[in-house]
C-alpha cells in the first residue's frame, strides 16, 4: 500500500502523546477499583478540551465514564467507542505465620509473575475508605532452584496458582503480625508495577497493562481530536471508559444498555499471531505488530460497517489487518447483544506480543494507525449521504446479500 509521506500515523509518537499514554496505562485501575482511571486520569484531562456542550455521565455501579458529544440528542445517529479501564489484578488469598503473603493468579500464567515487582492496595485499618499502597514486594514460589523438585528443575511441571505469594521480606516471630498491622488483608488488591517504556526496536514500548489502557487512551485522545476538528454535523459520539471487562465485559454492556448506540465499537488489543511462539501449525492469521490496527471479522461484527471503516482508512492509506474471530470477539465488542439491544458492532485491536504479562510489546504506529482510522471512520460516518450522514436505515438496509453475489468460474 503507498503510504502518505506526511500522514500523522507515519511520524513517530510525540512525546506528549508517548506521555499522556503512559499516564494512562500506570493508572492503578484493577477489576472493580477503575476510578484511579477513569476519575482520576481521564476525566480532568477531557473537562480541559472538551466543548462546553459536550457532557460526561457517571454511573452508580461502576466508575466508567461517558463523554456524549450531544447529550440528550436521540435523534442523531449515535455511535459509542469503548475501551476498557480495569486492569488485571491478583488478590490476597491468605497471609501465612512467616509472612508469606498467599496470593491467586487471575488471568496471568503463574509462570511469568514470577520475581515481578507488585503493588498491593490495602484499606488503612484507621481511616475508613482510605487506601495504603505496599511497595517493595515481589510474586514467588519456589524461592530458589535448591527447593524446586525435580520435575520442575527439568521443565517436566510448572509452576500452579496456589503455589504464588508475595515477597515482603517479612522475618522473626511476629512476621504475620507485623504485616497486619499495616492493614493487608484477604481480598486486597495486588497489581503488577511495571510503567511503559521505550523499547529497543524503533517505534516500540512494552510494559503491563497494554491490555486495555490502549483501548482507554485510543478513545482519549479521539474525543480530543474530535473536539479540536470541530463538532460533528450529524452523529452523536459516545467515548465510552468501560469496567469489568477482564471477568466478562460486564460494565460495557451497562453502558451499551443506557444508550443503547446504533454502532458500538470495542477498541481492545489484538495479538501478533505471526511472532507467537509454538503455534505454527494453528495457522493463525498472520497479524503483526508494526502492521497497522486490526478489525475483527466474524462474530457478531457488522461487514456493513465494517467494510466503511475499510473505505475511510484505504481513502488515507492508514494499515489496516483483519482479524479473522469466532462466536466471540473476546472484546466490549459484544456489549450491544448481551445487554440484549439492536446496534451493529465492531471491533479494532492493537496487535501485541506477550499479552497479559509484565512485559506486553507493541508499537507506536499501529496505535497511531487505529486513532486516526477511527477519526476518519467517524468523518466518513459523518458526511454519508451527501452530508446527511449515515442513517439508522442505512444500518438495517445493507445487509450483505450472498444471495445476489456474482458467480465466477466455471
Amino acid at each position: 500500500m503507498k503510504k502518505k509521506k506526511n500522514a500523522p500515523w507515519m511520524h513517530p509518537m510525540s512525546d506528549r502523546q508517548f506521555n499522556w499514554m503512559r499516564e494512562i496505562l500506570a493508572a492503578p485501575s484493577p477489576i472493580g477499583i477503575e476510578a484511579a482511571m477513569s476519575y482520576g486520569v481521564i476525566k480532568p484531562a477531557i473537562e480541559r478540551f472538551m466543548p462546553k456542550s459536550w457532557a460526561i455521565h457517571q454511573f452508580k455501579g461502576n466508575a466508567g465514564l461517558v463523554v456524549d458529544t450531544h447529550p440528550g440528542d436521540d435523534k442523531r445517529t449515535s455511535v459509542m467507542l469503548i475501551g476498557h479501564a480495569d486492569k488485571i489484578r491478583m488478590q490476597v488469598r491468605s497471609i501465612g505465620e512467616d509472612g508469606k503473603v498467599w496470593i491467586n493468579s487471575d488471568s496471568f500464567l503463574p509462570c511469568t509473575l514470577i520475581g515481578h515487582d507488585v503493588l498491593i492496595f490495602s484499606e488503612d485499618p484507621k481511616h475508613h475508605g482510605r487506601y495504603n499502597v505496599l511497595e517493595g514486594g515481589t510474586v514467588e514460589a519456589i524461592g530458589a532452584i535448591h527447593f524446586a523438585p525435580p520435575d520442575l528443575r527439568s521443565g517436566a511441571k510448572g509452576i500452579k496458582p496456589e503455589m504464588l505469594y508475595v515477597e515482603l521480606q517479612a522475618h522473626g516471630e511476629n512476621a504475620k503480625k507485623e504485616l497486619l498491622k499495616s492493614g493487608i488483608k484477604q481480598g486486597d488488591t495486588i497489581i503488577l508495577n511495571r510503567p511503559i517504556r521505550r523499547g529497543f526496536s524503533p517505534d516500540t514500548f512494552y510494559g503491563a497493562y497494554l491490555d486495555n489502557g490502549l483501548g482507554c487512551f485510543i478513545v482519549t485522545e479521539l474525543a480530543r481530536l474530535i473536539a479540536e476538528a470541530g463538532k460533528l454535523n450529524n452523529l452523536r459520539v459516545l467515548f465510552a471508559i468501560a469496567t469489568y471487562e477482564e471477568i466478562g465485559r460486564f460494565g460495557s454492556r451497562v453502558l451499551a444498555g443506557e444508550f443503547k448506540p446504533d454502532v458500538l465499537i470495542g477498541v481492545d488489543v489484538d495479538h501478533d499471531y505471526k511472532a507467537a511462539p509454538g503455534v505454527g501449525d494453528q495457522r493463525y492469521t498472520p497479524i503483526a505488530i508494526g502492521q497497522g490496527f486490526s478489525m475483527a471479522t466474524g462474530a457478531v461484527t457488522s461487514e456493513y460497517v465494517n467494510s466503511l471503516i475499510e473505505k475511510a482508512c484505504r481513502k488515507q492509506d492508514i494499515p489496516l489487518q483483519r482479524s479473522p474471530t469466532g462466536r466471540d470477539t473476546g472484546t466490549d465488542a459484544m456489549a450491544a447483544v448481551l445487554a440484549s439491544i439492536d446496534a451493529a458492532a465492531v471491533s479494532v485491536g492493537i496487535p501485541t506480543r506477550n499479552m497479559h504479562t509484565i512485559s506486553e510489546v507493541a508499537h507506536t504506529g499501529d496505535v497511531l494507525a487505529c486513532l486516526h482510522g477511527m477519526k476518519e471512520a467517524l468523518m466518513l460516518l459523518d458526511q454519508m449521504n451527501g452530508g446527511k450522514g449515515l442513517s439508522r436505515k442505512d444500518l438495517r438496509d445493507n445487509h450483505p446479500r450472498l444471495d445476489q453475489a456474482v458467480r465466477l468460474g466455471a
